[in-house]
């Protein structure tokens, strides 16, 4: 099937309807349309055509959507770097794409030698070129990179077909609402960011872009543009509960999508009491964002969901055969969000995607009604005595003490147990390290899941893509 952009469908469709809003500014269809075939023409004048591949290196900005639609456009690839970066780390990114244009938002650009500036790039264009390519649904659209927690970070080559499914069965799960008002706090670098942005595309909503996360530019935006929609993870919820003092959200927002892991239930029933329906999520990169999502009419918080309508979950084991419900193992993927593959990376693709479904190399078990419960990446899981121990159950428990902002569990070599578990915990402000951590995980967990420590520290480790860096924390522990 062929696809025209949705940016041009708007401005025929819906010309008047907000489309796009950033630092004050505003594009209705009509206007997003004109901005996209300015930025059309300045690529073609630079020669930018189908297959060509652009990066960028920036921080949210309305420019970045110019691009991604204008790209659209031309057949070209949009490869979005992580504004998080070193040079170091954004070189053999480069090497990987083979950029025609490197284009950086001003106070990035040091990083990314012989980049042009973004934010004025097609400045100097003034008549909007007409060109808008159809795409076919297999037309590759962006390269988005892995956050390289086990390795060389990897390229996954996202297509039309992609972003417009992955909008469809999310729609299908959440319910149709016309012309949804999507927060956009996460990056555009991030496949949750593009997600956002062509779901709004597609439905003729507004993508309300922020250039980061801020819990009062959030609230804000929420009492007073009319927000319906927006993405968490459960630190970025609680500052947002935090900053509205709990006070109830206005009857226009419908709901949030809460990735990163499982919520504590505290946190959950703050939610509910500011009439904020939290959505636990599971998702990556590979299969275009969501794969899992709680239904609205049943969220209880404790598991993500089940799968998405037109996509199909299964577990497996060791030996690739498929387990029931209740049991654990490898979580794997079939449908069409799953990417088209690895750039450059014919192995790692092989490896990856196997008779049509996608190894996402986490574990988890899927209960009698289908829903997904996570229980760790496959590196992350810590062997004691045979016993499989999965860290985010232990840091559920962990996270719901009243004294505690955040944790990470990771295993440690034992010489009688082979591993043990050992927590980091962030302390809320004005809170001392609690003496009962080890009684409160016994109460919910069973003796040999009980960290054998339990560390201060100020901050958890991240990488740019901001996951725990577990990999530190193994090494700190080793020297504590």
């Amino acid at each position: 099937m062929t696809q025209s952009c949705p940016i041009r469908e708007g401005a025929s469709r819906w010309p008047d309807a907000e489309a796009l809003t950033f630092a004050g500014r505003r594009w209705t269809y009509r206007t997003l349309d004109v901005e996209v075939g300015r930025w059309v023409a300045a690529l073609q004048a630079r020669s930018i055509g189908a297959g060509d591949r652009v990066v960028v290196l920036s921080t949210n900005h309305a420019a970045c959507v110019f691009l991604f639609f204008a790209l659209g456009r031309l057949g070209a690839l949009l490869a979005p770097l992580n504004a998080r970066l070193t040079s170091a780390e954004l070189a053999p990114l480069l090497q990987d794409v083979s950029p025609r244009l490197m284009l950086a938002l001003g106070a990035l650009r040091d990083r990314l030698p012989g980049a042009e500036l973004l934010e004025t790039w097609a400045d100097a264009v003034q008549e909007p070129s007409a060109t808008c390519e159809s795409l076919e649904d297999s037309a590759p659209r962006v390269v988005l990179f892995t956050s390289g927690t086990t390795g060389r970070p990897k390229g996954a080559v996202i297509t039309e077909g992609n972003f417009r499914a992955s909008c469809q069965c999310s729609a299908a799960n959440l319910g149709a609402y016309p012309a949804p008002r999507w927060l956009g706090t996460l990056p555009l670098f991030h496949v949750g960011g593009l997600a956002m942005l062509t779901r709004c595309a597609y439905e003729g909503g507004c993508l309300i872009l922020h250039d980061r996360f801020d819990a009062g530019a959030v609230n804000r935006a929420i009492d007073a543009e009319g927000v319906t929609h927006a993405s968490f993870v459960a630190t970025t919820l609680e500052r947002v509960l935090d900053d509205r003092q709990d006070r109830r959200l206005p009857e226009t927002f419908r709901l949030a999508l809460i990735g990163g892991g499982p919520v504590p239930t505290p946190l959950l029933e703050r939610a509910r009491a500011a009439k904020l329906l939290a959505l636990q999520t599971y998702g990556l990169t590979e299969a275009c964002s969501q794969v899992a999502t709680e239904r609205p009419s049943e969220a209880d918080g404790r598991t993500a969901g089940p799968a998405l309508p037109g996509l199909s979950i299964r577990i497996v084991g060791p030996e690739g055969e498929v387990l029931g419900a209740g049991r654990e193992g490898d979580i794997e993927v079939r449908g069409p969000t799953v990417m088209a593959g690895y750039l450059n990376r014919p192995d790692a693709t092989r490896e990856t995607l196997r008779d049509g479904w996608l190894r996402t190399r986490d574990v988890g078990m899927l209960d009698e009604r289908g829903r997904l419960t996570v229980l760790s990446r496959r590196t992350d899981l810590i062997l004691r005595g045979g016993e499989n121990l999965y860290p985010m159950e232990i840091e559920t428990v962990i996270a719901s003490h009243p004294a505690v902002q955040e944790v990470a569990v990771v295993g440690i070599p034992d010489a009688r147990w082979g591993e043990v578990p050992v927590a980091f915990v962030v302390l809320r402000s004005g809170h001392a390290f609690p003496e009962d951590l080890d009684g409160w995980c016994r109460r919910s967990l069973a003796g040999f899941k009980v960290p054998s420590r339990f560390l201060p520290i100020d901050a958890l480790p991240r990488n740019a893509m901001g996951k725990v860096e577990r990999t530190v924390l193994r090494q700190r522990s080793t020297a504590a």
